[in-house]
């Protein structure tokens, strides 16, 4: 159902499963599709006792099929960009692979990586996404974020993002992303071409695409073990294995597909099976990078609790 208030139009129980990766059936009560960040900005201070939940592309996130109470709101029309010389600035919610195509449409080098990452910036900053020996957080020279308790906007610049392994100040304090601007390096085009052709290729063999619902890497490689996530899965046994709708990809097991009707339940499950039997046979504590959304069942709460500690 479309409503308005306050002229920013929303949604009353807005179906999710064209709005994760994976494709998990799930249910909002409101979903807000703010124009402008003006209008995200009015949205926050009206939940300022409510904080809702900012979502993307929908990758790296695992919504509850038993739905999502809070309120969400959608950052995809946030998507206004500049260029001038070779400095890119860029909303939160213009999508990765796009942003890598204009950098190149530029001639500027540096988000040749993005190209096989199906994400929104915000995300992307949120979480430090990388590929291919680069990080969104090489080339980026500041950011602008609404914080959410104090209600104002902030420009931190990069040595205030604290960005490390999948990681930013943006999972730390109550920091939404507005816009980033990034500093890039003029290159030939046909070199910045052939190595976004290259990413792409390492993408397709080594990663499944989206006609596999999947929500990207499972686990983040773990730092005190020479072995990645993937290459511990694989050694305790899970290529291919499944639990209910869920699989590990025979092609890399550091991703989960949903084969047609997973649920968040079935997800929990299977992670919290691989992280367990990880952790007996090789003492490695997994971590997850998936991030779940919504109500839990109390087995989920549980399992969650523990993957996340």
């Amino acid at each position: 159902m479309i409503c308005s208030q306050n002229e920013i139009k929303y949604y009353k129980d807005f179906q999710l499963t064209n709005f994760n990766t994976l494709k998990i059936n799930s249910c909002a009560k409101l979903f807000y599709m703010p124009d402008n960040y003006g209008e995200m900005i009015s949205l926050f201070k009206r939940f300022k006792k409510d904080t809702p939940i900012v979502i993307g592309a929908g990758s790296n996130v695992l919504f509850s099929s038993l739905g999502v109470d809070k309120p969400i709101i959608y950052t995809g029309r946030l998507d206004d960009i500049k260029c001038s010389n070779n400095i890119i600035e860029v909303e939160a919610g213009y999508r990765t692979q796009a942003l890598s195509k204009f950098a190149l449409s530029k001639k500027l080098s540096g988000f040749e990586f993005l190209i096989g990452i199906p994400a929104f910036l915000g995300g992307a900053v949120y979480m430090n996404a990388g590929a291919h020996k680069q990080s969104i957080s090489d080339k980026i020279v500041s950011a602008k974020v609404y914080d959410y308790e104090e209600n104002k906007i902030l420009t931190l610049k990069k040595d205030k993002l604290n960005f490390s392994y999948r990681h930013s100040i943006l999972s730390e304090k109550p920091y939404i992303l507005l816009s980033a601007k990034f500093e890039l390096e003029k290159a030939n085009y046909d070199d910045i071409k052939a190595r976004m052709d290259e990413n792409l290729i390492f993408r397709k063999n080594r990663q499944p695409n989206l006609s596999l619902p999947n929500a990207g890497s499972v686990f983040k490689n773990p730092s005190n073990c020479e072995l990645s996530a993937g290459a511990l899965i694989d050694k305790c046994g899970f290529r291919g294995y499944s639990f209910g709708d869920c699989q590990v990809w025979e092609n890399h097991c550091n991703f989960i597909i949903n084969k047609g009707n997973a649920t968040s339940v079935d997800y929990t499950n299977l992670i919290f099976e691989i992280y367990s039997k990880v952790k007996e046979e090789y003492n490695v504590e997994l971590s997850p990078e998936i991030i779940f959304i919504g109500k839990k069942t109390k087995d989920e709460k549980e399992k969650w609790k523990i993957l996340k500690s």
